[in-house]
């Protein structure tokens, strides 16, 4: 960039500047003025600046002066007035310059009025205002003056308040003394102030509102509204008419001012540098923001642009036609109004060259298919643009075309159109030229025809594309489905390409699913030209899954379902089938349905033999002749209606418990609200029965507690069920067995010879604890009558099994495997070591229970994790088995941690006789 030369103008003038030394210098391109004189500088100051390309002129700048000078010295006359009366104090500030502060020394400095609602001091006018003069008011009053720009303070002669003697001032209605103008001019993001205040007996109140009634802003602080209303960041839509209403109780006063919005121009859409050919043509848009609306000049090298018969400036936008080396400089765009003007620059060049093809060469090698079409660029550099002509070496043009930019197109090519071609460029500054040839191929055709394939799922399919081609060119096939890129190695391994010449680019799906159906397009492609062919697969595949699924008209027994298809995948659908599963069940289960045979075409179906007052989840599954598909989406739970229970529990047993209980097991059901159990239970031989009711319908144990319950007593028992509807019967009558007690031990005496006793015998055992001595033996006998004692033999009774149940049972599901954890059970003091633990599952409440034993606090168990399974664990040791957690329902769940706490449930029995 060539170096810029600088000048400045004053009012217009061109000031005589040197480097250093004088009044004016420069510094770089800044203007340095020395020893200021407010006479002779003050004034509007423009920037020039030049080099080769033209001159450009900065924004206008003024330079003004502030000062303030010193009040007159005479004294102020005394200001007198009757309390209760409103007072004005007037400032007069000194002749000065630049923006002034006021405030008032009340008395001795440095005690200044404080403005509140009673007295206030005006930014605009100087003066001091009080409402309603009380005898705290007075005294002196001295006017302080601040120069915000230079900083300077001064002060004026006192003016001293006293009250009058004749009285005191009435009460008035309120007199405003402080206005704002009629009409106030607020620039955009400018604080907009507005004074207003007001005399009167009781002091005025001051409140401010807009004419048209919309509200103030929030930027608008309304709890500092008094005798000034701050408009900060002014906007357009803050102009309107503002009311300042001064009221007190006896009477109001109001007045009304326009406030009026103006924005100083700003460009929103500027010229930029451009380069043009000779004799073309200029156009420059110029736009800018503003209000007023901002008006539009244009300057030529510092110099307004004067409107001629090739130059035009409408509405901001410059034109030049038919340009010239004249035209070439720097030109600004002047956006202006009435609050300020704003530039934008940019620099116009013209191009006058000869023919030049050095950076734009013709293509050296043009390959072209025979039949098609080729376009040959000529595009040399030259200005003005000229003529462009084409030849063909020692042959003449064919059936050629020359377009207006000069390029040729040779249509419908065929093999005489090879060939060197050469394109001349001509302009009145001279003439160049530059050539390539041009080579026809022959075409590529595909020789497959266009299909539509059928597969069924699994299948493989061999999709063709097959061609002929020109042998010098290479060949590149490329496949699509449904309009992707085809990436081999990224589909799971279901596509491979498998044509094994040049010229056969066939591909294989392998195992054909559902999603491979769709549009596949094979695209061939050459250095001279492109083609494709599609073929449609249809896959024939099990039927999609059933939507829609709707429960309805629930009895005790049976529910009403209906369903829409899904999709058929192109082969009929010729069945359905319905499944269900409960909270009790091992994954869904099929159902029994009228019609017994569900086909196609139906859509409906009554599914039977539902237990009452269970939850049910129904699902739909379709058939055709590949197989059947993937099922619906759960329906939503249905609770069959209740009814008196009709099936008893099932394996109903007993055993283990502590000393003096009887422990009865049976297998949890559920059949209505209210549902609960009834156990009944008698010693062998007896004819009444004992009877406990047990609310809980989870609950699967009861333990009957009495101290007269020997060791290893038979106990007839059967459980029943009963609801809200009723009684439902007992089930069969099952025969358990009282616990060995850890205080009971078995002794089995060696038979004695009859030979060497009567008839009648009798067996007496003594026992006594080994700390003391055989005479404190208790005795236990079969008859009556002793003989001589046998030998002594020593008994240690077992202490009594756990009586804590595991706690905290976990389970976690991974692919075939059931993994469940539980904390440990700690016996008590009295109660005989934990050895390890029995592990009952089974699959549901009517299949028989396995059992695995472990020493450890978990298990992993080998089953199927689409199934639910029914589990208990019970820990035993020396004494026996202790009590068993409640049973659990580990339903199909995959991956996450669950647990299950152990409850009590309450009994309530009663004697049945």
């Amino acid at each position: 960039m060539p170096p810029a030369l600088y000048r400045w103008k004053l009012n217009g003038t061109v000031l005589s500047v040197k480097s250093s030394g004088s009044h004016y210098s420069l510094s770089g391109g800044n203007l340095r003025i020395s020893r200021l004189n407010k006479d002779h500088d003050a004034g509007t100051y423009q920037c020039l600046a030049s080099n080769s390309f033209g001159t450009i002129v900065s924004r206008e700048a003024s330079l003004t002066f502030a000062y303030l000078e010193n009040f007159k010295t005479h004294k102020r006359g005394s200001v007198s007035v009757r309390e209760g009366q409103g007072v004005v104090l007037l400032c007069g500030p000194p002749p000065h310059s630049g923006d002034l502060m006021f405030s008032w020394i009340f008395n001795e400095y440095p005690s200044f009025v404080k403005q509140d609602h009673r007295r206030f001091v005006s930014q605009e006018t100087g003066n001091l205002y009080i409402a309603k003069v009380e005898l705290s008011d007075v005294g002196n009053y001295t006017c302080v003056v601040t120069n915000t720009v230079t900083k300077t303070r001064v002060q004026g002669p006192p003016t001293p308040l006293v009250l009058r003697s004749d009285g005191v001032m009435g009460e008035y209605e309120p007199k405003i003394e402080v206005q704002f103008p009629e009409l106030v001019h607020g620039a955009k993001g400018s604080t907009v102030k507005l004074e207003c205040f007001a005399l009167g007996n009781p002091v005025p109140s001051i409140s401010w509102r807009r004419v048209d009634g919309v509200p103030f802003a929030r930027k608008v602080d309304t709890r500092k509204v008094s005798g000034v209303l701050d408009l900060p960041y002014f906007q357009q839509e803050d102009a309107g008419t503002y009311e300042c209403v001064a009221e007190n109780s006896r009477g109001l006063n109001t007045v009304k001012g326009k406030l009026s919005f103006y924005a100083q121009p700003h460009l929103i859409e500027k010229p930029q540098d451009v380069q043009k050919s000779i004799d073309d043509s200029l156009v420059w848009e110029c736009k800018a923001t503003g209000k007023p609306k901002p008006s539009y000049r244009w300057m030529k090298n510092g110099e307004n642009l004067e409107p001629t018969e090739r130059v035009q400036v409408a509405n901001g936008a410059l034109s030049i036609s038919r340009l010239t080396l004249a035209d070439v400089g720097m030109y600004q765009c002047v956006a202006g109004n009435k609050h300020g003007e704003v530039y934008s620059n940019a620099e116009l060049r013209v191009i006058a060259v000869a023919p030049d093809f050095g950076s734009t060469p013709v293509r050296s090698q043009t390959l072209v298919k025979e039949g098609g079409d080729v376009l040959i660029e000529c595009k040399p550099k030259m200005s003005p643009w000229g003529i462009i002509s084409w030849k063909k070496t020692a042959e003449p043009l064919r059936e050629i075309s020359i377009l207006e930019n000069g390029n040729l197109r040779i249509w419908n090519a065929t093999k005489v159109d090879a060939g060197v071609y050469t394109c001349l460029a001509t302009n009145q500054f001279g003439v160049a030229s530059s050539f390539g040839s041009v080579t026809v191929k022959e075409p590529t055709v595909i020789v497959t025809q266009p299909s539509t394939m059928d597969v069924t799922v699994g299948e493989s399919v061999i999709l063709p594309c097959q061609v002929t081609y020109d042998p010098s060119l290479e060949l590149k096939f490329t496949w699509f489905f449904n309009e992707q890129l085809i990436h081999f190695a990224n589909h799971g391994g279901y596509f491979e390409k498998v044509g094994g010449q040049h010229s056969a680019g066939d591909i294989m799906i392998r195992n054909v699913q559902l999603k491979h159906a769709g549009k596949y397009t094979c695209a061939v492609q050459t250095k001279v030209d492109s083609i494709s062919i599609a073929a449609d697969l249809v896959v024939r595949g099990p039927p999609g899954p059933p939507n829609g699924i709707h429960v309805s008209e629930v009895s005790e027994t049976t529910v009403s379902l209906s369903w829409r298809p899904g999709s058929d995948n192109h082969s009929p659908i010729t069945a359905y089938t319905i499944q269900a599963r409960t909270p009790f069940s091992l994954g869904w289960q099929a159902v029994t349905t009228v019609p017994e045979s569900v086909g196609g075409r139906q859509l409906t179906a009554t599914v039977t033999e539902l237990n009452p007052w269970v939850e049910y989840e129904f699902r739909v599954l379709g058939s055709n002749a590949v197989g059947t598909g993937e099922p619906s989406k759960p329906s939503k739970q249905a609770r069959t209606k209740e009814t008196s229970p009709r099936v008893t529990p099932a394996n109903v047993s007993g055993g283990g418990g502590s000393r003096s209980e009887l422990v009865i097991t049976w297998e949890e059901l559920q059949n209505g609200p209210g549902f609960g159990y009834v156990v009944a239970f008698r010693p062998h031989g007896a004819t009444g029965w004992m009877q406990a009711a047990v609310p809980s319908p989870e609950a699967s144990r009861y333990v009957f507690k009495n101290e007269s319950i020997q060791p290893f007593s038979p106990f007839h028992v059967k459980v029943g069920v009963y609801n809200n509807v009723g009684e439902g019967p007992f089930g069969p009558v099952s025969t358990i067995y009282s616990p060995w007690s850890a205080s009971h031990c078995l002794f089995s005496p060696s038979p004695v010879s009859l030979s060497t006793v009567s008839t009648l015998w009798i067996l007496q055992l003594r026992y006594w604890p080994r700390s003391e001595k055989e005479e404190s033996a208790s005795v236990a006998y079969n008859t009556a009558g002793t003989g001589p004692p046998g030998g002594t033999v020593n008994v240690t009774t077992k202490k009594p099994p756990p009586s804590q149940p595991p706690a905290k049972v976990m389970w976690n599901t991974s692919n075939s495997k059931i993994i469940v954890n539980w904390e440990q059970v700690k016996a008590l003091e009295n109660e005989s070591e934990v050895t390890g633990y029995k592990v009952l599952y089974k699959r549901n409440r009517h299949s028989p229970a396995n059992v695995m034993e472990t020493n450890t606090t978990s298990v992993e168990l080998s089953l199927p994790t689409d199934e639910e399974y029914i589990i208990q664990i019970k820990p035993f040791g020396e004494g026996g088995e202790g009590s068993s957690s409640r049973q659990i329902t580990i339903p199909r769940i995959a991956g996450q941690w669950h647990s299950a706490q152990n409850s009590n449930s309450g009994a309530a029995f009663s004697l049945m006789t």
